[in-house]
């Protein structure tokens, strides 16, 4: 399989997409957007986009023959060296798409896989994206993706070529994939041990989209320094800090983000660090109230929560960055450029957005607006739980936190 793409291998690329019927251009151009966020994630340069509106994709290649014509003319004009497209491509359709480019072919899940195992720093996290990662290329093997030559230990190992060969990498990698998940167990067994030793104190987890503002609100209620910046996926691994509000101790959990139509195998083999999300006493869902896609965004990490089953988990829903929000009138919000930034919380608690099933704040947190009202809430719901868990000691802490009392 190819190198990870980084900032010192710049590569070009252009991306695919198809418009179904259930979809309009707009929305798909917003998931096209989306894929060429994740391209520079990665460190490739997106040079153009494509698309095509089809009933389904074409079970062979995925789009139909005049299309993948013109993104073979672009591309042999362009010399461009990446093609990624926004669904996940089948062995035989990948297989057909790369002998028609003869160049090198992403989907969305392997894009999501490299762009994970280039952030991974921990041994955990790292044995969990090299075992999903393995687990997608097995079945999608071809002549062009056998890449693992310096794992054969030397020369007269190689089967011969074509389908030898592809079987011979295939026996590399089932026998990877055994070792990585006899690792993964002993490191999972050694996570829940050290979770069994914080049941004492009550548990927060932050969840959301990636990149909504998850490490910097974690930074601010911890004081704590946890990496964030404006990309997906800037956290990787479970940071968990202890936070004292109005002198209540507690654990906050930085979980990482999810994404629409996040790869199966990290799912999978990312549940046991997302047992910090299963075992918390309440979620914070933080949301991008900015991202035009906002609301898409809320249900893809509901469903996600879901599948990881801690749906029943109380939630505080934080509708983050309402400094870069923006309306024309009271009741009429868009997000063109051309309006006028939210100035009053009243008018956004008289949307939608305030009326959901749980409790919903609106801050910005890194222009600390409505902290304050921020900190309270959340006291309120930990102490009650503290509370009900430990009733002979709620008399120690006070009725409201005070101003800046939150540290490490």
């Amino acid at each position: 399989m190819g190198e990870i793409l980084t900032a010192k291998q710049p590569q070009t690329a252009v991306l695919v997409g198809v418009i179904l019927p259930n979809q309009t251009d707009e929305q798909v151009e917003e998931y096209l957007d989306e894929l060429a966020f994740l391209t520079s994630t990665l460190g490739a340069k997106t040079l153009r986009k494509f698309s095509q509106r089809l009933d389904r994709p074409d079970s062979k290649t995925f789009v139909g023959k005049g299309k993948l014509e013109e993104i073979k003319a672009f591309i042999e004009e362009e010399e461009v060296e990446l093609i990624i497209f926004d669904d996940d491509l089948s062995p035989s359709q990948l297989r057909n798409i790369e002998k028609f480019f003869k160049v090198q072919v992403y989907d969305r899940s392997l894009l999501i896989l490299d762009i994970f195992q280039q952030r991974a720093r921990t041994a955990q996290a790292k044995t969990q994206v090299d075992l999903a990662r393995y687990q997608y290329l097995l079945p999608r093997l071809t002549r062009m993706w056998t890449h693992l030559e310096r794992q054969r230990g030397g020369t007269g190992t190689r089967g011969g070529a074509g389908e030898k060969e592809i079987e011979t990498d295939r026996r590399i990698i089932r026998k990877k994939i055994s070792l990585l998940e006899e690792k993964l167990k002993s490191i999972d067994k050694q996570m829940a041990t050290r979770r069994k030793h914080r049941d004492a104190l009550v548990r927060v987890a932050l969840v959301g989209y990636t990149n909504v503002g998850k490490s910097t609100l974690m930074n601010l209620l911890s004081k704590a320094s946890v990496f964030a910046e404006n990309k997906l996926f800037a956290t990787l691994d479970t940071t968990v800090r202890k936070v004292v509000l109005g002198n209540l101790p507690f654990l906050l959990s930085d979980t990482v983000g999810f994404i629409r139509k996040l790869p199966h195998q990290l799912v999978e083999s990312f549940k046991s660090t997302l047992d910090e999300v299963r075992e918390s006493d309440i979620l914070l869902h933080v949301v991008d109230i900015s991202h035009p896609n906002f609301e898409e965004h809320i249900k893809v990490v509901n469903n996600t929560i879901k599948e990881l089953e801690a749906a029943e988990i109380p939630q505080i829903m934080v509708f983050n960055k309402i400094d870069q929000y923006r309306h024309l009138e009271e009741d009429e919000f868009d997000y063109t450029g051309n309006a006028k930034q939210v100035e009053s919380l009243e008018a956004l608690k008289k949307t939608w957005m305030a009326k959901q099933n749980v409790d919903v704040i609106f801050i910005s947190a890194v222009k600390k607006k409505n902290i304050e009202a921020f900190r309270d809430l959340l006291y309120k719901k930990v102490r009650a739980i503290h509370e009900k868990r430990y009733p002979y000691n709620h008399f120690l802490y006070p009725d409201l936190p005070e101003e800046g009392s939150s540290n490490a």
